[in-house]
């Protein structure tokens, strides 16, 4: 899949409407809008994840291990950070059990022995939760011919999220696996059917999309109605559309800077919350203005993900790549 920095630019746009939802929540003001920056994230996941598979061809096992090792790494020490951290007493609030460390690091939902909510010890992976169920389910998909896989895949997110509305399960893994917002990763797929077959809108029509997506988030964000997957599902997958117009007609301009920050825009989602509570707790010490701390935590989270992403999550991944290519040149050699 050739390198799409219109979507770049959208995981750039999530990832810091993410960091200002959590840095406004902690400097006393409210930007609650910017939590749909997950509801892109799983429309582009399943844009993306339909794609690479129609022009690779991978197997179930491949794509789960690719999967696997492009999300679990960076999740599992983000994770292991927070359980040093809670026994070394510096998150007093933070209260463990083995099944819920062990649940959290297996991408299994249950609910946190310190508030009763259903998400992880690392609180903002409970998306990662949806995602790994997702590729789970894709895997399964790949076992099928290519031309059945769209039918397959829409038929079992529509029967999951249909037994979520029957019989409301109250089991934190039930729960997850029928929620309404596993058909974001669904409208995803389509709109990679759409990319594949040629069918995406032109650039006037992208205007128009991300203009609908705009003015749709800023009116959920400012009034609070529909602020549902049904409302901000269909926004996110105007956004994604839009920009894949432009994309389509070779219109994106190259940025920079905005690409770097769609690619560290996965450490930058894991691990911001950290430099935020740290500048929110200095913040608070030296009696500073609310405005002042917002900034100072949005920068900080920006800055997280980058290191993050510098130190850890390109050496693990060039170390993982390398370890492929050894393993594949020793198949050979055999």
């Amino acid at each position: 899949m050739k390198r799409l920095h219109g979507i770049q630019y959208l995981r750039a746009v999530a990832a810091l409407g993410v960091v200002v939802f959590h840095a406004a929540e902690r400097s006393g003001t409210h930007f609650a809008i910017g939590a749909a920056g997950v509801d892109v994230f799983f429309v582009i996941s399943g844009f993306i994840m339909w794609v690479i598979a129609s022009e690779r061809s991978p197997s179930p096992a491949a794509f789960l291990r690719d999967r696997i090792e492009r999300i679990a790494p960076l999740y599992w020490i983000a994770t292991g950070v927070m359980v040093v951290g809670a026994l070394a007493g510096l998150f007093p609030n933070l209260r463990l059990s083995a099944w819920y460390v062990l649940s959290s690091l297996a991408f299994l939902a249950s609910r946190s022995p310190s508030t009763g909510d259903i998400w992880p010890v690392l609180v903002q992976g409970w998306t990662l939760n949806y995602e790994m169920f997702f590729y789970a389910l894709f895997a399964a998909a790949l076992f099928l011919q290519a031309r059945r896989r769209l039918a397959a895949l829409a038929g079992l997110f529509l029967a999951l999220v249909a037994a979520g509305w029957l019989f409301a399960p109250e089991t934190p893994i039930l729960k997850t696996w029928t929620d309404t917002l596993l058909l974001e990763f669904l409208v995803g797929i389509a709109i990679g059917e759409a990319w594949l077959r040629g069918a995406i809108p032109s650039p006037a029509t992208g205007v128009a999309l991300i203009a609908v997506a705009l003015v749709g988030f800023a009116f959920v964000g400012v009034t609070y109605a529909g602020f549902t997957p049904f409302v901000l599902g269909p926004l996110a997958a105007a956004l994604v559309l839009g920009v894949l117009a432009f994309e389509r007609h070779a219109a994106v301009p190259r940025l920079p800077l905005a690409t770097y920050l769609g690619d560290s825009s996965y450490s930058t989602y894991l691990w911001h919350t950290m430099a935020i509570s740290v500048v929110a707790k200095a913040g608070s010490l030296l009696s500073l203005p609310g405005p002042v701390v917002l900034i100072a935590a949005i920068v900080a989270g920006v800055a997280i993900g980058a290191a993050v992403h510098e130190i850890l999550e390109k050496p693990i991944a060039a170390f993982l790549k390398n370890r492929r290519r050894r393993r594949s040149g020793a198949h050979s050699m055999a």
